[in-house]
């Protein structure tokens, strides 16, 4: 079992105050590995205040999305994935939704300025700052060439392959932790299921493929 850096290991920081916020603690300490320590949980501050007292598939959801889009993305694709989970949780994450804030509309100038090297006035007869849609790795924008043809841009979110990077070193290293410490969990192949994660992610981060 590999170690982790320091910035994977403030990122599993968050990613812990954010399961117990949810209240998904409790199915933690569901597993038989730390199922004689369950009594702790009612010891814990954070759950006589902050805990989420929603169904489970709710809680997992929220959790999902409050942690980012590499998980966002990580539970759309559990979602299909029946045979690994009760019915109730994959019903949630099938509602997992995309959309998030659009980033400032300055930003979104700057980054195409900067691929193409040349100002919006120059590249294009029209140009619209405000996006047609905006998810978790890119929005897209309307603008008109100088030939008058309408085409479509799609605009990575700053900073996004840091992130999706970041996230997916974590998420094998929690798999592989899991798979560890609990023998049982090796039956749902984990570090398969983040491998095959990986390909899907970086593939939409890589919009020359998606053009291609």
């Amino acid at each position: 079992m590999r170690l982790i850096g320091p910035k994977q290991f403030i990122r599993l920081l968050r990613i812990n105050y954010v399961l117990a916020r949810h209240g998904l603690d409790d199915i933690i300490f569901a597993t038989h590995l730390l199922r004689p320590f369950r009594f702790l949980i009612y010891f814990l501050p954070w759950n006589w205040f902050l805990r989420d007292r929603a169904p489970r598939g709710a809680r997992i959801r929220r959790t999902l999305e409050d942690l980012g889009p590499v998980f966002i993305k990580f539970g759309q694709m559990l979602s299909t994935r029946r045979d690994l989970l009760p019915d109730d949780i994959a019903d949630e994450l099938q509602g997992l939704q995309d959309s998030v804030p659009p980033f400032p509309n300055e930003t979104a100038k700057r980054i195409v300025e900067k691929a193409f090297g040349q100002s919006l006035e120059e590249l294009f007869e029209s140009f619209e700052v405000s996006p047609l849609a905006s998810a978790s790795i890119a929005q897209v924008h309307a603008a008109q060439l100088k030939s008058g043809e309408a085409v479509v841009l799609k605009i990575l979110r700053p900073g996004i392959e840091k992130i999706v990077q970041r996230d997916l070193k974590l998420m094998f290293w929690l798999a592989e932790t899991i798979e560890a410490w609990i023998p049982d969990a090796r039956l749902f192949f984990l570090r398969d299921l983040v491998d095959n994660y990986r390909e899907v992610i970086l593939g939409e981060i890589n919009l020359y493929r998606e053009a291609a």
